[in-house]
């Protein structure tokens, strides 16, 4: 029964991660129709009278100006473009930088260090914890999330001796700590060796 449980709770979340960017992508995507769906009423007029027609010229155009931004992103300079525009005004929008990372994550296309699971010491314990980024001094910015909910938490900056990295998915630290640390000794087990310099 504890295998089920833990397996239903652990797929929800993995699923949330999936979905939720998923919907808000299919949200954006009938709001952008309902705007083309204005301009395209001439058009659509020439097209046998149906809503459908009118709709399907819709997505078609929409998609079309998706698949248009996509081939110029992959332009060497459309991606620069790109990035600029990320840093410049998507990174301002609360909460897209982490739901970009976050989704990135759980789809594996990352191979950096960020939301690296980990354990922190903080004060005479050791927390589940993510890495977010490395400093140039080497310090490392690592998250400690609340409990059970791992959205909210506490930022700090530790020196790598207190940051203990995990050889364990992302979903499984997440698991851990929505289920109240239930699981924590897979966490302490997972603690990569540390290297000698």
């Amino acid at each position: 029964m504890k295998k089920l449980t833990e397996f239903i709770l652990k797929t929800t979340i993995v699923g949330l991660l999936i979905v939720a960017p998923v919907y808000l992508a299919v949200l954006l995507l009938l709001k952008a129709i309902g705007l083309v769906m204005e301009l395209v009423g001439p058009l659509a007029a020439v097209l046998p009278e149906s809503l459908v027609a009118k709709e399907l010229l819709c997505l078609l155009f929409v998609l079309f100006v998706c698949f248009l931004a996509g081939a110029i992103a992959g332009t060497e300079s459309g991606h620069r473009a790109l990035e600029k525009v990320e840093n410049n005004v998507f990174q301002r929008i609360p909460g897209y930088g982490l739901l970009r990372s976050l989704t990135q994550r759980m789809a594996g296309e990352t191979g950096d260090q960020t939301w690296k699971p980990a354990l922190a010491e903080i004060e005479d314990a050791l927390v589940p914890a993510f890495i977010i980024e490395e400093l140039d001094d080497g310090q490392l910015t690592v998250f400690v999330p609340s409990v059970p909910t791992p959205f909210a938490g506490a930022i700090y900056i530790l020196v790598p001796e207190r940051v203990h990295p995990l050889d364990i998915p992302f979903a499984q630290a997440m698991t851990t700590i929505a289920r109240w640390g239930s699981g924590s000794k897979k966490l302490v087990a997972a603690m990569e060796p540390k290297t000698l310099a």
